[in-house]
């Protein structure tokens, strides 16, 4: 069965016809966890599909449904899934132990690609995650500097810790989310993105700031765009300030090139946090940066400078099997044009959605940059042309609407009916590996899901 066997079905009606194995599973998972599933953004009504296999650019649900796959592992797979070289490498890894509980030849070779290709790398420490990242880097800015601000910009995330909950999807106004102390809330300070005059009031009135922190591509990979010029004054304001300014690169490094954000725009942040490609789809993150920061995390460095060291342990911090998977990884995409193909794609498929759009007289748009789209599905129906959209403009917009709800949350399951799967936002993230099938099932499927939204009086 498929979607072009049920024309005249409803979108949810195709759904449940075509995911009977998907709804079981979610019945049984509802039962033994929180809403049935382990990350938030898996939330999806009426439920989320179950994915059986992966290959390359795609993959295949447990009732046989093929999909165009751009959720990517959460961004993770630029090599897509199970490409031949990061497997062999994980196998012949699994063959030796799965963890040491010792330091190990793997993880030196990791680091050292890291600090090859990275410039603001001067040394690594690996976590398990990369929200465990981002909150090692706080830590060390904070010890670093001995101050207690953090400065934060609405819309961008940066894991699930403490001090990067709120701002991103509610509390906008900088109060505690839910299980957050106020006191922790506090020492955040909430920015709009691309304020000028916001964040130099920041500074100006607040001396006790020890680190900026943002995604450098703009928020969910460049669905709220950073300008430019922005990251521009952010370097030289936390120089002048003697803050330091991190670099949330848990998407975008080794994806927007081998070096990341910072290597193709030029600014070297102070650190940066790393996560997904870094460790080839495995568990794995890390902490790069100046090596007067890293230092706290150094035994015989803290101790003759007469600091605290910072303290840091991790069961599976640098664990050999996400080791050889980012070897493997990181080797290709320093010596091939994954990152360029990969962002050529990217561009190509925007412009045929575009034209989709334009060819249905929707006034949404595709955006995106480097190897993403997103669809702006424009909910309070501005004036928006498909192709000279102007992201950055429409930010304010795009911060308070819930994802994954209403036109978005339909636009979704329309592109999964008919073999396509991205994340709620609704967004997508391509690897090296999608090609002209993926390109044809994707434009097709955008065309057959906004012909099933009008049909339905969903969009006019």
């Amino acid at each position: 069965m498929s979607a072009s066997t049920l024309p005249n079905a409803t979108l949810t009606e195709a759904y449940l016809a075509l995911t009977p194995g998907s709804a079981a599973l979610a019945a049984k998972a509802r039962v033994a966890m929180p809403s049935g599933i382990a990350h938030d953004s898996r939330h999806f009504d009426p439920y989320p599909i179950y994915v059986q296999r992966a290959l390359g650019p795609v993959k295949w649900d447990v009732d046989g449904n093929k999909y165009a796959d751009y959720f990517g592992g959460h961004g993770s797979l630029l090599l897509g899934h199970c490409h031949p070289t990061v497997m062999a490498a994980v196998h012949a890894a699994l063959d030796k132990g799965t963890h040491f509980g010792a330091c190990h030849e793997l993880e030196v070779r990791w680091a050292e690609l890291i600090m090859q290709m990275m410039p603001s790398a001067e040394r690594v420490r690996f976590t398990s995650s990369g929200t465990e990242a981002t909150l090692m880097a706080l830590r060390l800015a904070r010890a670093y500097t001995g101050r207690p601000k953090l400065v934060r910009f609405r819309g961008h995330f940066h894991g699930w810790h403490d001090h990067m909950t709120n701002g991103y999807s509610n509390h906008f106004d900088g109060s505690a989310t839910s299980g957050v102390l106020p006191s922790v809330a506090d020492n955040v300070l909430l920015c709009d993105p691309n304020d000028v005059e916001g964040i130099t009031r920041i500074f100006n009135d607040h001396k006790d700031i020890a680190a900026v922190f943002l995604e450098p591509t703009g928020a969910n990979f460049g669905k709220m765009p950073i300008l430019p010029s922005f990251l521009t004054l952010l370097r030289d304001l936390t120089k002048q300030a003697g803050a330091l300014l991190i670099f949330d690169e848990v998407v975008t490094g080794f994806r927007v090139s081998p070096g990341g954000v910072q290597a193709e725009v030029g600014i070297t942040p102070d650190m940066t946090t790393l996560a997904k490609i870094v460790s080839g789809g495995m568990p794995g993150g890390a902490v790069v940066g100046r090596k007067d920061i890293m230092d706290w995390l150094d035994f015989a460095a803290a101790k003759a400078a007469g600091n605290e060291k910072v303290a840091h342990l991790g069961t599976f911090n640098a664990n050999p099997i996400s080791a050889a998977a980012g070897i493997a990884t990181l080797e290709i995409v320093n010596s091939t044009d994954a990152c360029a193909r990969a962002n050529a794609f990217g561009a190509e498929v925007r412009t045929k959605l575009n034209e989709v759009l334009i060819d249905e007289k929707m006034n949404w748009a595709v955006h995106g940059s480097n190897s993403s789209f997103h669809i702006f599905t424009n909910p309070e129906g501005d004036d928006v042309v498909p192709g000279a959209f102007d992201a950055a403009a429409f930010i304010p917009k795009m911060l308070n609407k819930p994802r994954g709800e209403g036109v978005s949350g339909q636009l979704r399951m329309g592109m999964l009916v008919n073999g396509v799967d991205m994340n709620s936002g609704p967004s997508a993230w391509i690897s090296a590996m999608h090609g002209e099938e993926e390109m044809t099932t994707t434009v097709e499927a955008l065309r057959a899901t906004v012909r099933a939204l009008k049909r339905e009086g969903v969009v006019s």
